[in-house]
């Protein structure tokens, strides 16, 4: 089964009606995909979802069973080689050789990138530089901790100067100081040089923080997609919250709003809403009118967690 998808101007990556399976089981079910130039987008799901299947199709590495894909303008079947000269892929598990140094684990991907040798060097140079490796250019990577091997791992991904950078859970294991230099090294590439990064990963926190877009992958099916925000408001749990100074107010607010719930040690009131604007000032003007008055109103919004473990249950229930 061939499809056939038009990349619009300024698409980095376009998938329609991905489809693969193994032993009889389906792990991507017709899923569509498209990803602006010079963005992050994530791709979430739960152990098994087929996130890290759909990197490996959308960077060659397997074939799709059904569906077309382009990416950098390229045909991924039909022109493999160019999407391959275009894209870097870090996957889950480091590529980075023990036996070498820092700067001959790169030089060896300037090898295999056919650049000529006072090129490779200039780039190994650079790259050291940029991701503060210098200091270490002469040492084994053996003795790397796991955030530099990972530092390592994406600066001999960039070797060959992609437009397109696959990010399979790049920061798995590392300590959160790890895992913010790294937001900060991804988040250079996209705002200086444009690069496009497609990222799976397993913290919600760093798709949060990272992404432009993010897509839910469960059951082999994109079951949402939106930014953070978007996906955020799809889930109810959205509530205000006053806090009182005194029994009384507590007792008069909870007069006004007979749908709230009231914890009388607290002294807290939570307002179920939307948390927009409107509802702020509804909340506050009927205080006021009550002559009721409040030490603080503090808003409460469904977090990424509540949408991943709210849409991949109704996924399972299905």
């Amino acid at each position: 089964m061939t499809i056939t998808s038009t990349l619009g101007p300024g698409t980095a990556i376009s998938a329609v009606g991905l489809t693969k399976a193994y032993d009889g089981r389906t792990v991507l079910d017709g899923i569509d995909l498209r990803v602006p130039e010079g963005t992050v987008f994530a791709l979430l799901g739960p152990n098994g979802a087929g996130k890290t299947t759909a990197v490996e199709i959308l960077s060659t590495l397997v074939p799709a069973d059904a569906g077309a894909v382009r990416v950098a303008g390229h045909d991924v079947v039909r022109e493999a080689d160019r999407v391959r000269a275009a894209i870097g892929v870090t996957g889950q598990f480091s590529a980075v050789d023990d036996l070498l140094t820092a700067e001959e684990n790169l030089l060896l991907m300037a090898d295999l990138h056919h650049l000529a040798r006072r090129e490779g060097r200039r780039r190994a140079a650079e790259l050291l530089r940029r991701f503060d490796l210098t200091g270490f250019a002469a040492k084994s990577a053996s003795t790397f901790s796991g955030g530099m091997r990972r530092k390592l791992d994406l600066a001999m991904t960039l070797v060959g100067d992609p437009r397109v950078i696959f990010l399979d859970e790049p920061t798995t294991g590392l300590d959160p100081r790890s895992r913010r230099t790294m937001w900060e090294l991804i988040e250079g590439l996209v705002q200086e040089q444009g690069v496009t990064v497609f990222l799976t990963t397993q913290y919600l926190e760093e798709a949060d923080h990272l992404a432009d877009r993010i897509a839910l992958l469960d059951g082999g099916r994109i079951v949402a997609e939106g930014t953070a925000e978007e996906l955020k408001r799809r889930i109810p749990g959205g509530h205000l919250r006053l806090r009182f100074a005194r029994p009384a107010d507590l007792a008069a607010a909870t007069a006004l709003f007979d749908y709230a719930g009231a914890d009388a040690e607290a002294l807290t009131l939570s307002i179920p809403g939307d948390n927009s604007i409107v509802t702020v000032k509804a909340v506050l003007d009927a205080l006021d009118n009550a002559a009721v008055r409040a030490e603080s109103l503090t808003v409460h919004t469904p977090d990424l967690d509540d949408v991943f473990l709210t849409l991949t249950a109704e996924g399972a229930a299905r």
